[in-house]
């Protein structure tokens, strides 16, 4: 809990640097978001130094519909993206997979302080396979959090959300679960279950500025500590998207993210993507 607290405060502290909006949200709702389809490409003939002919593309969602009526707010974000790449001799490999869903309601407190309430839906879009094996697929695992909270937020583009008492589901498919070994797990489910349930803390965060002219910094930090299993093990996602816009429709885009879930993987999953990015706005 220490160390989720420690990481908030960071966060919050980062985030002072902010730039500042000074127009009143408008009453109504607000939509916008852009597709993005991101593309890499490698050839080479006759090139001593070596290299193998590769092609890779990844296609991005990134959506908004908020919402703003007197002392109330609703704020909604959908992210998804896809991947493959192919390198010459091998099959079609998958390098990115996600969907996630992010609600958050809240009602004005005193200052920037809302009363909030959140919910939170991630899974994958398609089977991973490992050596012949199926890993994962759509909606195994897929990861449920939702609890009541305090919001503190100055624009739509610098949020943290403080939600101490946090539900958590994890939901698979129990032919995952079926033939696990006695203390065993998937995801962190146990042998023979397909639901495993967890209470404790979360801490979202969003941060988004204007580093420089046509540079674009998007934060997202999602944090959460399971009061009843390891409550030191803070669950981390961390993701930063920069957008170097060219023009209207091209831009050079890098997303890094980094997660440390103890039940999925003893260590950090990291994720790099960068190339030219064709974008579509609506």
């Amino acid at each position: 809990m220490k160390k989720l607290v420690a990481i908030a405060i960071l966060f919050g502290a980062l985030t002072v640097k902010a730039q500042e909006s000074k127009d009143e949200p408008k009453e109504g709702w607000k939509r916008g978001g852009n597709i993005t389809f991101l593309f890499n490409q490698s050839a080479f003939n006759n090139w001593l130094a070596g290299g193998t002919n590769n092609i890779s593309g990844t296609m991005g969602l990134n959506y908004d519909i908020n919402y703003v009526k007197g002392d109330w707010n609703w704020d909604n974000k959908i992210i998804a993206s896809y991947g493959l790449t192919k390198l010459r001799g091998q099959d079609t490999k998958k390098t990115d997979d996600r969907f996630e869903l992010n609600s958050l309601l809240g009602r004005k407190a005193s200052g920037y302080w809302y009363y909030s309430a959140f919910f939170n839906f991630k899974t994958q879009m398609s089977s991973t396979d490992v050596g012949g094996v199926q890993q994962s697929h759509f909606f195994s695992p897929a990861y449920f959090q939702f609890g009541p909270g305090m919001l503190w937020k100055k624009s739509d583009n610098l949020k943290v959300n403080i939600a101490p008492a946090t539900s958590k589901l994890v939901v698979v498919h129990d032919h995952f679960t079926a033939n696990l070994p006695a203390g065993g797990s998937y995801f962190g489910v146990a042998p023979g279950k397909t639901i495993r349930y967890e209470l404790g803390a979360a801490v979202n965060g969003y941060y988004k500025f204007d580093l420089m002219e046509n540079v674009s910094v998007e934060n997202i930090l999602n944090l959460y500590s399971n009061y009843l299993e390891d409550a030191q093990n803070v669950d981390i996602d961390y993701t930063v998207n920069v957008v170097m816009k060219i023009n209207k429709y091209l831009s050079a885009n890098l997303a890094l993210q980094a997660i440390y879930d103890d039940n999925a993987f003893e260590g950090f999953q990291t994720r790099e993507v960068f190339g030219l990015g064709v974008n579509y706005n609506f």
